[in-house]
């Protein structure tokens, strides 16, 4: 995995993706190495030459440079993130996307993140002080041998349910997206 620290200019951009306003993405590529990631048209503004999967570039001055951004920004609903999963292996050191959300926090924005990690767990303490806040995790299957092919370095789909039940125990926004949806999961249709 080569990981690659870079200075962002824009943080914080308007998206056409509808539901929301804004999208912030604090890392470019993902460790998790999804075999269907939409995503993967990234690569091509990158100048990386390793497969998708197989590169992270580290935003190291994302929760700066969104302070800044929105001392200048209507309020609206930020999708934390569309091309990337704020809460991949280098979350875990770089803390970017929980520094994004106390910035969020701060201005009240709401904030719709979509994950395949247990590790957001970690800022729970966070979640509980938005007023409009939903933590989305994604599933593909429900068995690990089609998500180890599929998925190869994402977490467990275990851990990601196990996360949900946490989330929901502590009555923190939560949601499961079934996307992209394998036909190997039994009784969906």
């Amino acid at each position: 995995m080569k990981v690659r620290e870079i200075f962002s200019k824009a943080i914080l951009t308007k998206t056409a993706i509808s539901s929301f306003d804004y999208c912030i993405n604090p890392y470019v590529g993902c460790s998790h190495g999804c075999r269907y990631c939409y995503a993967s048209f990234m690569k091509r503004f990158t100048g990386h030459l390793e497969p998708w999967g197989e590169f992270v570039d580290i935003k190291v001055n994302a929760p700066q440079l969104l302070r800044k951004q929105l001392m200048r920004t209507k309020p609206g609903i930020v999708a934390l993130s569309t091309v990337t999963d704020p809460y991949q292996p280098p979350e875990k050191n770089y803390r970017l996307t929980r520094g994004c959300l106390e910035a969020l926090l701060e201005h009240q924005f709401s904030v719709n993140i979509l994950t395949r990690s247990p590790l957001c767990l970690r800022d729970i303490d966070l979640f509980k002080q938005f007023r409009n806040i939903e933590v989305g995790f994604s599933v593909t299957t429900h068995d690990e041998a089609v998500k180890r092919i599929f998925e190869p370095n994402s977490p467990s789909i275990h851990s990601r349910v196990e996360a949900l039940k946490n989330l929901r125990n502590e009555r923190s926004g939560r949601t499961l997206l079934l996307d992209p949806c394998s036909r190997l999961i039994p009784n969906l249709w």
